[in-house]
Formats: structure tokens, C-alpha cells, sequence
């Protein structure tokens, strides 16, 4: 009974924790940068002051994690790593975790999940068979969880990319119409906006000044991403270089282009709206409005009949 108290006490903390930290993720941080900025303006803190102004998260969960992964290394086939390596880097490296470190959670996750769905099996006393069906039931969950969580992160950081990318291309338009090169115009849009867009040209431009063709960034750009529409720019950019065409006119049939795409997909989730909102009025508004215009009609009759 010790045992399982503690592990259902684990669980529930670490559920909570997660939680708080979800709620509060943005009040932490400013919270961690105003500290760090006394720590840097007093200059008078030791090395191990520094380290205690870390996170619990970055002081003690992930050197754990980091060395669960090292173990974790070495089990792990080598193709199962380069397709979530993969499906990590579309999502943008959620919590900077290796695919090592991401699988070590996955199975830390799944342990403790299936360790308190067999402990409550256990405790209410159902026979074998069901004991058996909810261990794997937890892990069918706990993969569900995961493979949900890393589609929804691809999803909404491609869909914020193809938001951005039309105001983007429209800064690169006017940056190398006044003159700048593409690379500095890229450097330029890396200033002058924020976001996955923007770290993504940012890290382009790393692997341009360390000695990669343009050509070679570029694509691997496209991989990054997987976003169609930056594909469709890239090789068109491509192509001018390639060509010997103007930038300057690619880059503005690219942004009409991108606005006019924009604008069906607008048009085309406003078309969508009636339809999704159809499911909602006939199951909930509906019938409270028969309720309530017909109600006391109802009631009347049978009390009319009775």
C-alpha cells in the first residue's frame, strides 16, 4: 500500500505541476529575465548563486532526462530516431529535447501511466482479463497523447508561418527594391519580426555565413518547415538565382500571390463556418428553443387532457 500511494501521489504531482507551469508559463519567465537582470546589474553573485537562479525544471529535470536519454540511445532503433527527429524539427524542438530525450519522456510517461491504471484494476478488484486490458489501454493512451501533442505543435507552427509569410515577403519586396541584397533583406526581415518565420530565416542566415550555398539554405529551409506556400517561394527564389531573373519582380509576383492564397483560405473557412455551425444549432440551441416555445404549450395540453 506504500508502494502504491506513492506512486498515484508521483503521478498526480507531476500532472499538477505540468499544469501550473502551463498556466503560468509566461509569468515565469518574466519572472526568471527580471531576475536574471539583478543578478547582472549587482555582478556580484557566485557561480552557484547563478545556477540556484535556474529552474527547478533546468537545474534537476533535465539533467535527468539527459542522462535517461543516454540509455535511452542505445535501445532505441536508429530509424525510429530519425523519424521523430523529423516530426521534432517540424514542430520547432518543443522544449529544446533531443529525440532521445523526448522518447525518454514518452516511456517515462507511459510507466507511470500504465504502473496507476493497473494499481486502480488491482483496487477494484476486477479479474484478469480487464487488469490486462487496462495496461494496454494505457499505453494506447499514452501514445495517443504524445502523437497529439507533436500534431498539434506542427500544425499551429505551420499555420502561424503561413500567416506571417505574406507580411514577410512584402518586407523582403520593399527591402530589395530600396537597394539591399537578399541576404541582407532577410537579415532585415530577422530585426523587424518575431516568430517561427523569423528564427527559421535567422538560422538560414547562420548556415549561409558558415560557408552553405544560398541554394543548399534555402532547401533545407523548405525541409524545416514542410510549410507549402515557403516552398513554393523558395523555389521560386531559386529559380531567379538559377535564371538570372530580378528578385526584385519574383519577390513581388510572391507576395501578390501569397495575399491572394490568403485570401481564398479565408474565403474558404468563412464558407466552412455555416456548415460547422449547424452541428451545434440543431444538437444544443435548438432544442432549448422548442423547450421553450413549446413547453407551455405542451403543458397545457396535458393538463387540458387530464
Amino acid at each position: 500500500m506504500l508502494l502504491i500511494t506513492i506512486s498515484v501521489f508521483i503521478f498526480i504531482s507531476s500532472l499538477v505541476y505540468l499544469l501550473l507551469v502551463l498556466l503560468y508559463k509566461d509569468k515565469i519567465n518574466m519572472n526568471t529575465r527580471l531576475e536574471r537582470l539583478k543578478v547582472y546589474s549587482s555582478s556580484k553573485n557566485s557561480t552557484y548563486d547563478e545556477e540556484l537562479q535556474k529552474s527547478f525544471a533546468d537545474r534537476i529535470v533535465k539533467p535527468v532526462i539527459s542522462w535517461l536519454a543516454n540509455i535511452t540511445q542505445r535501445v532505441v532503433p536508429i530509424r525510429k530516431k530519425d523519424i521523430l527527429e523529423k516530426k521534432l524539427m517540424l514542430a520547432g524542438n518543443p522544449w529544446d529535447l533531443t529525440s532521445s530525450e523526448f522518447l525518454t519522456l514518452y516511456y517515462g510517461f507511459t510507466t507511470i501511466l500504465v504502473i496507476c491504471v493497473f494499481i486502480l484494476a488491482y483496487l477494484s478488484k476486477t479479474d484478469l482479463i480487464n487488469q490486462v486490458l487496462s495496461v494496454l489501454w494505457g499505453l494506447v493512451f499514452s501514445r495517443v497523447i504524445f502523437d497529439l501533442f507533436i500534431r498539434i505543435k506542427i500544425k499551429n507552427r505551420q499555420g502561424d508561418m503561413s500567416k506571417e509569410l505574406p507580411d514577410v515577403l512584402d518586407l523582403l519586396t520593399v527591402s530589395v527594391e530600396s537597394g539591399l541584397g537578399f541576404d541582407a533583406a532577410i537579415q532585415k526581415v530577422v530585426k523587424k519580426t518575431k516568430g517561427p518565420i523569423s528564427y527559421e530565416f535567422s538560422k538560414t542566415l547562420q548556415e549561409i555565413k558558415m560557408g552553405k550555398t544560398r541554394r543548399d539554405a534555402l532547401k533545407d529551409l523548405g525541409d524545416r518547415t514542410g510549410v507549402e506556400d515557403l516552398n513554393t517561394f523558395i523555389g521560386a527564389i531559386i529559380q531567379a538565382d538559377q535564371l538570372g531573373v530580378s528578385i526584385g519582380n519574383v519577390l513581388r509576383i510572391q507576395s501578390k500571390q501569397m495575399r491572394q492564397i490568403r485570401k481564398q483560405r479565408i474565403e474558404e473557412k468563412a464558407m466552412k463556418a455555416p456548415i460547422k455551425m449547424l452541428l451545434p444549432m440543431v444538437f444544443f440551441i435548438f432544442p432549448t428553443l422548442f423547450l421553450v416555445l413549446l413547453g407551455p404549450a405542451a403543458i397545457q395540453l396535458i393538463e387540458s387532457l387530464g
